[in-house]
């Protein structure tokens, strides 16, 4: 899908956001920043690159008119049209690809990933690499590569399906390298991975200078993810090797790296980011749009508020409450949030957990609210279990409305609260369960807490803060004080009438 919203204006500075299941298809913390950076900078011209699903999803956000294009690029839709290349270009390609593999599969070859990557990269603009990774000969090329000795995948024996099942997901992964790149101003990737991919290509292309901001640290999250993925050994190898050498290429190719907090700086760090190239930026919130939430609830309530998500780990806050309720009876859980598609699993097995401990009639599902205020104002105490997170807006949000907190010990969670709130390690129920039981029996704790935790929102994490650095930083990149050149002389950018330009 390719939204055209109107012409440019001369002068202002462009930034094309790169965002992956987020802005402006979908709601969440990471949408609702892009939102505010959007909103707050109507000095800014603004595109947006968004990795979606199907392709189909429609906009979920009311879009100022300084946005003037939205270009969707599906991941999971129909394969992109085209034939695989043969002769000269073919093996060109399948050498390129073969190259990218061995990066992948041997540590010794890994410096060999950035060209590969780019090789593919001006394929993919040809409209050559999704039909070629569609082919038998895609296939075979990985089989070969598997079949070397001295790669310790080959232990583990892979089969063609295994080789099919790979070969697909890198297929999907990469299609984002068919977009158009930017040719101009900023590229802005929101998050790493996928997003990533056509702020490269910018880069490597026309020498756009790339923008990242980590909100979760994606390299974690997907070592998390394919922990319990259906996939054998030699499929996680491969796609974890790409996600592990993409994470590190844009570390080193980013004009500036901004994290949401620390901990996400230390990865990064870990993950080849020259330190002077990071610049932490906190999220914020407006104040004045999470004033105190006012009087509790009569009766002594957990509330949460986010997506039903297993990174939020709920079924670890069921059980806390079943341990809370062995003291205190009449605690209810609410939990305040909508349920994203292919989630629904999740959901009805959290259902189910509650319903085993006998607990089903103290943990309610609210579904998304018109106002998230009304989700904080509904509980004594706010809470946060997720296993994975950044800076959580949810916890700012919170503790702007003056409600004390327990919050799991993940990502930026512990700079956010500071004393102002009970920290506990992630998947401990006991601990959580601890924390909350002594807040909920000591309203004059709740009380100062909360007062301390809105007044460390207004000193740190305001919403003007937030914005005002990244318009500063926006303009410090266009100006190309941070300018990167292109690592090859600049090629013309492919049509692509199926979804559109960016060009503008």
């Amino acid at each position: 899908m390719h939204v055209h919203r109107g012409a440019r204006r001369s002068g202002a500075p462009r930034v094309t956001l790169l965002t992956e299941g987020t802005y402006p298809h979908s709601h969440g913390g990471v949408s609702v920043w892009c939102d505010q950076l959007v909103t707050g900078m109507p000095d800014i011209d603004f595109d947006v690159l968004a990795v979606t699903g199907s392709g189909r999803e429609p906009l979920a956000w009311d879009l100022p008119a300084h946005v003037s294009h939205v270009l969707s690029v599906p991941m999971w839709g129909p394969a992109p049209d085209g034939r695989a290349p043969r002769g000269r270009a073919g093996r060109r390609l399948a050498d390129a690809y073969e190259k990218f593999l061995t990066a992948l599969l041997d540590p010794g070859a890994e410096a060999g990933f950035g060209p590969a990557l780019y090789a593919l990269a001006h394929a993919a603009g040809d409209g050559l690499l999704s039909p070629f990774l569609r082919s038998d000969a895609a296939i075979a090329v990985l089989t070969s590569v598997w079949r070397r000795p001295g790669l310790a995948v080959r232990e583990a024996r892979p089969t063609l399906h295994d080789a099919i099942t790979a070969t697909a997901l890198l297929e999907h992964a990469l299609r984002p390298l068919s977009a158009p790149p930017p040719v101009e101003g900023v590229a802005h990737a929101v998050s790493g991975g996928v997003a990533v991919l056509p702020g490269l290509a910018a880069l490597e292309r026309n020498g756009v200078p790339l923008l990242l901001t980590e909100h979760g640290v994606y390299l974690r999250e997907r070592y998390l993810g394919y922990r319990t993925a259906p996939y054998r050994w030699p499929v996680k190898a491969v796609v974890l090797g790409f996600f592990r050498l993409l994470a590190e290429e844009s570390y080193r190719r980013a004009a500036l790296i901004t994290p949401g907090n620390r901990y996400n700086r230390l990865w990064e760090e870990e993950g080849g980011a020259d330190p002077e190239s990071i610049r932490t930026v906190y999220n914020g919130v407006d104040p004045a749009a999470f004033p105190p939430a006012g009087p509790e609830p009569d009766a002594p309530t957990l509330s949460w508020a986010g997506r039903v998500d297993p990174i939020k780990d709920l079924e670890t806050l069921i059980r806390c409450l079943a341990l809370v309720r062995e003291r205190m009876p009449d605690v209810r859980l609410r939990l305040f949030g909508g349920t994203p598609r292919g989630g629904e699993a999740y959901r009805e097995r959290c259902e189910a957990l509650a319903a085993e401990l006998g607990h089903a009639d103290a943990v309610t599902f609210e579904g998304r609210v018109d106002d998230i205020k009304d989700a904080y104002a509904a509980g004594n105490v706010v809470m946060l279990s997720s296993i994975s997170e950044g800076f959580p807006f949810t916890l700012i949000e919170a503790m702007s409305c003056g409600r004390a907190t327990v919050s799991t010990d993940v990502g930026g969670v512990r700079e956010a609260v500071g004393d102002t709130g009970l920290v506990v390690p992630p998947r401990d129920p006991a601990a959580m369960a601890t924390a909350a039981l002594t807040l909920l029996g000591d309203p004059a704790r709740r009380r100062a807490m909360g007062e301390a935790a809105r007044l460390r929102v207004i000193e740190r994490f305001t919403l003007r803060q937030t914005v005002d650095t990244f318009r500063a930083i926006y303009h410090e990149l266009a100006a190309g004080e941070r300018r990167s050149e292109p690592v090859r002389i600049v090629l013309p950018v492919p049509a692509v009438s199926r979804t559109g330009s960016l060009a503008g």
